[in-house]
C-alpha cells in the first residue's frame, strides 16, 4: 500500500462542502468552521491564509493550499484587510453583526461571493468531519501547507473547476471524489519534498526493508503479524527488523501496527452501519471485545462511546 493511500484509508468524503468563491477586492473572511481539513485552490486573482499565530503565506493563480483545523483563520485579498465575513460551522455565512449573508452573496449553483465578474477566484472544499480525513493523517500535517502552480503538473485544479458548478444527478459524489484526487495529489507533492520534516513513518517507505514491512502492515492490518511472520516477509532476521524499523519509524512494528488498527478502526467506527463486531474483524482483532479492549488502553474510551460521541473538533 502506497504510503499516501494508506493516510486516507477507511472513510472518504461524504458530501463534503465544495464552493467557488468569486471576490472583488478588498474582502477578508474569518474562516471559523471548525474543519478539521480544507483545501483552497487558486483559480484566479491571489489570496492570504492567516494564521492567528502571525504566520502567513500567499497564493496566487494555480496554487494549492491545505488548512488543518479546527483553529480558525483568516483568509484575505491582503493582511491589513480587517475581516468583515465570518465563516461558521455548518458554513453558516454571517457578517461581523451576525446577519445571513447566505442569499445577498448567491450566485448560483455552489458559487457565492460579490460579483461574477470579481477578479479573485477560489475553490474551496472541506471535510467537515473527522472520520472522513484519516487521524493518522491529520496528526502528520503542518497547520498548513501550499504546493506551487509551478511544482506540479496537474488538471484536477481546473477540472474541479469546472465540475463545481455542474448540477447533474450524481454530482455530489463526483465532486467528493475530484476532492479526495487533488487531496492525495497534492500531499504527494507535499511530502515528496518536505525530506527531513515529513514524518519518520513516511520517510521509512523508501528503506528497502521498513518500507515493505510498512507496506505489508498498512495493507493487510487484518492479518494475524508477529515480528518473525513480519521478519521473514521482508527476508531479514526479527532482530534486523526490530532495530530497524524502531530506529527508522520511531516505535516497533507491533506498536505501529496496533496504532494502524485502532486509527482505521476509530475511523470506521463512524460509519452509521458498521457493528463494532465487524469493526475488529476487518482491522484485525477476533472480536468486538478484543477490540474494545486496546481501543479502552490506547484512547481511553469504549468503541461504543466513540462512536456516539461528537467527532473531536
Amino acid at each position: 500500500m502506497d504510503a499516501i493511500v494508506g493516510l486516507l484509508d477507511g472513510p472518504r468524503a461524504n458530501r463534503a462542502f465544495l464552493l467557488r468563491s468569486i471576490l472583488t477586492p478588498p474582502w477578508s473572511l474569518r474562516i471559523q468552521d471548525e474543519a478539521p481539513l480544507a483545501i483552497a485552490a487558486m483559480v484566479r486573482g491571489e489570496a492570504w491564509v492567516l494564521a492567528d499565530d502571525g504566520t502567513h503565506v500567499r497564493l496566487g493563480a494555480g496554487d494549492v493550499a491545505v488548512i488543518r483545523g479546527p483553529a480558525p483563520y483568516t483568509v484575505a485579498d491582503d493582511p491589513a484587510t480587517p475581516p468583515h465575513i465570518v465563516i461558521h460551522p455548518d458554513q453558516h455565512c454571517t457578517d461581523l453583526a451576525g446577519n445571513s449573508l447566505a442569499a445577498s452573496m448567491d450566485l448560483g449553483v455552489r458559487t457565492w461571493g460579490d460579483s461574477l465578474d470579481g477578479p479573485t477566484v477560489i475553490l474551496t472544499g472541506a471535510y467537515l468531519l473527522e472520520g472522513e480525513v484519516s487521524q493518522r493523517l491529520l496528526r502528520a500535517l503542518p497547520p498548513h501547507l501550499v504546493v506551487r502552480r509551478d511544482s506540479w503538473d496537474s488538471p484536477l485544479v481546473g477540472l474541479l473547476a469546472s465540475e463545481i458548478t455542474r448540477d447533474d444527478p450524481g454530482q455530489e459524489a463526483v465532486l467528493d471524489r475530484l476532492l479526495d484526487l487533488l487531496l492525495i495529489a497534492v500531499l504527494r507533492v507535499w511530502f515528496a519534498r518536505a525530506g527531513q520534516t515529513a514524518p519518520a513513518w513516511y520517510r521509512a517507505h523508501d528503506d528497502p526493508v521498513v518500507g515493505p514491512a510498512l507496506r505489508y502492515l498498512q495493507g493487510h492490518p487484518a492479518h494475524p503479524w508477529t515480528v518473525a511472520s513480519l521478519s521473514a516477509k521482508v527476508g531479514v532476521s526479527r532482530a534486523t527488523l526490530a532495530r530497524r524499523f524502531t530506529d527508522l519509524v520511531g516505535e516497533s512494528p507491533m506498536a505501529f501496527l496496533t496504532g494502524w488498527r485502532l486509527d482505521l478502526a476509530a475511523d470506521l467506527l463512524r460509519e452509521p452501519t458498521a457493528t463494532v463486531d465487524a469493526v475488529a474483524r476487518k482491522v484485525g482483532y477476533g472480536s468486538g471485545f478484543a477490540l474494545s479492549a486496546a481501543f479502552r488502553r490506547v484512547r481511553g474510551i469504549s468503541p461504543r462511546d466513540h462512536r456516539v460521541a461528537p467527532a473531536a473538533r
